[in-house]
């Protein structure tokens, strides 16, 4: 900052006007509007007035329609060119347009229509100059010789300002205009009104500077575009970019939405361990720290699994938790090296019972986020109307690859063969689990648009699921398939301590073979276990890909506020 507006800011600091220990405000931005406008619901309407002004657009026309009676105004988006002075009926869309109530897709017709100011008095109520202090970050700033409207910004919205230099006086007036910038966090204390053309507007008696920006806000049009700053800025993609900030909102309400929908039905909250001294209840590379205390390794959990089980031995029937789950593996699209699983677990229920409860769960969600059942990503629809379609799991691979499931258990040469045939990476060092587990991902995975579940998977892949009750080969186990996204993994529970024990003593040899991410023997798990677990299905929901379905975004870094970035140099 240049030495004389640094000056200015120290003096306005040592008036009060400026870095207040505190500010009291009567509303938030958003309230405000919510309280004063009716949102349209895409209602067509015909409307009567006069055309104050036409102003053209890169492919449309924008007008300033007036009640014939003058004084109340309304905005108008049309393509077809209206003249100045000229009576018209213009039928179309009711929509709000930066914040103004605006008739979109307009078109010129006849016959019955409202007034401007009839429509105007059903959408925006007049606030009556009620007296407001409100705070917000300055986004647009536009001087008029003697006054100046200003928009300010908080996390719920947004509103227009204006001030005048015979309302707030002479020097402070100057004292706004030499020291405030777009990007600068005020105070302002007036009176709500509306502008001729409707907008809720606050006419400022006072204002304080309660934060100034020292650097420049991102281009005010068309907010921040480079992926590298919104990442690693995530402060400032919040302030550019509404849609943002909608994707973040949305990620706390579906959280609050499934802890209602779980909560309800008798599920109990709970917290496990993150740092665990076995990483076990998935396949998965785990981070490793040292406790100095306790003299010994500790790993980040990669799954809260174990722990939830070990929960349901001790008779808390319905279980879940909401929290974060690290696992030390690669960065993409659809991984994180941290992100936010939820798992649930109800005793004396099986796999098949967990998918009808997936499908009402997703059902309550959809209904409550979106309205309905239907969404749409990037650009295709999906429908989450139950039931979801089900799929066997070796029935999808023998119909991408002609190869039954003997092929797969039993010929582990051919497979390696076949694996590296589709473009399996080092497929000569993988072991036989991973073998068909690459196999799958690569040829059916991205071809899975669902909603759909994938059932029955083989035992080599299911080390804590329990055996197929028709096939000894299988386990009872379900994963959930969106836009070729796993997004959900259950299976009916192993509660039979004998067997586990084997199945963690093969996961020792997949290790020996080089598998990094087979699981640890749990002999504390086992000892469980042996105290008795009644029938159990158990269910994991990645939130982060989940809100990348919601918010039709493709990238999980954009759901997440703080993601993984490799360090600048």
């Amino acid at each position: 900052m240049e030495e004389s507006r640094l000056a200015k800011l120290n003096n306005l600091r040592e008036r009060g006007v400026a870095y207040p220990y505190k500010y009291e405000i009567s509303h938030n931005l958003g309230e405000l509007r919510r309280q004063y406008e009716r949102e349209p619901q895409g209602e067509r309407v015909k409307i009567r007035g006069k055309v104050k002004r036409v102003s053209k657009q890169e492919d449309s026309f924008l007008i300033r329609l007036e009640d014939q009676k003058g004084g109340v105004e309304m905005l108008v988006r049309t393509a077809q060119g209206l003249k100045q002075g000229e009576d018209v009926v213009l039928e179309g869309v009711l929509t709000r347009w930066e914040g103004k109530l605006t008739l979109d897709q307009a078109v010129v017709s006849e016959g019955d229509a409202l007034d401007v100011s009839e429509v105007k008095g059903k959408y925006d109520i007049n606030p009556e100059d009620v007296e407001v202090s409100v705070a917000g970050r300055v986004i647009t700033l536009r001087p008029m010789g003697k006054a100046l409207f200003a928009h300010l910004q908080d996390a719920t919205g947004k509103l227009q300002i204006y001030l005048r230099q015979n309302i707030v006086g002479e020097a402070s007036f100057k004292d706004f205009e030499e020291i405030v910038d777009p990007g600068d966090i005020l105070g302002v204390k007036g009176r709500l009104f509306r502008t001729n053309t409707g907008e809720l507007t606050v006419e400022v008696k006072e204002w304080v500077l309660l934060a100034k920006s020292l650097h420049p806000l991102p281009e005010k049009w068309h907010g921040l575009k480079d992926v590298e700053v919104r990442y690693r800025q995530r402060y400032l993609d919040l302030i550019a970019n509404e849609h943002a900030r909608r994707v973040f909102f949305l990620r706390s309400r579906l959280i609050s939405e499934i802890r209602k929908f779980l909560d309800s039905r008798g599920f109990l909250e709970v917290e496990t361990p993150i740092l665990q001294p076995i990483a076990s209840g998935a396949n998965a590379k785990p981070f490793i720290t040292y406790h100095n205390y306790l003299e010994q390794n500790l790993y980040l959990r990669i799954a809260p699994e174990l722990y939830l089980k070990r929960l349901i031995v001790g008779g808390i029937n319905r279980v879940y938790e909401l929290g974060k789950n690290f696992r030390n593996e690669g960065v993409d699209t659809t991984h994180n090296p941290e992100f936010t699983m939820l798992e649930f677990y109800c005793a004396y229920w099986d796999y098949k019972d967990l998918m009808v409860f997936t499908e009402e769960l997703f059902s309550y969600l959809l209904n409550q986020l979106v309205g309905g059942l239907k969404i749409t990503y990037q650009g295709k629809e999906l429908d989450f109307t139950p039931p979801f379609k089900r799929y066997r799991y070796f029935e999808l691979l023998e119909e991408k690859t002609g190869k039954d499931k003997d092929f797969f258990l039993r010929d582990v040469d051919g497979l390696r063969k076949l694996a590296k045939e589709v473009g399996v990476p080092k497929a000569e060092t993988l072991t036989h689990a991973k073998l068909i587990d690459k196999v799958f991902d690569l040829l059916v995975e991205d071809e899975l648009w669902g909603p759909c579940f994938v059932i029955d998977f083989p035992k080599l892949l299911s080390p804590l699921a329990k055996t197929h009750r028709e096939d000894p080969d299988l386990v009872e186990r379900f994963e959930l398939f969106v836009a070729g996204k796993e997004i959900a993994n259950a299976y009916t529970e192993l509660n039979d301590p004998m067997e586990q024990r084997e199945r963690f003593l093969e996961q020792l040899k997949e290790k020996e073979m080089g598998d990094e991410e087979a699981m640890a023997m749990d002999e504390d798990f086992i000892r469980a276990l042996e105290y008795g677990m009644p029938p159990t299905a158990g269910e994991g929901i990645g939130i982060d890909r989940l809100v990348m379905l919601l918010a039709d975004v493709d990238s999980i870094r954009e759901v997440i506020l703080f993601p993984a970035l490799r360090q600048k140099t």
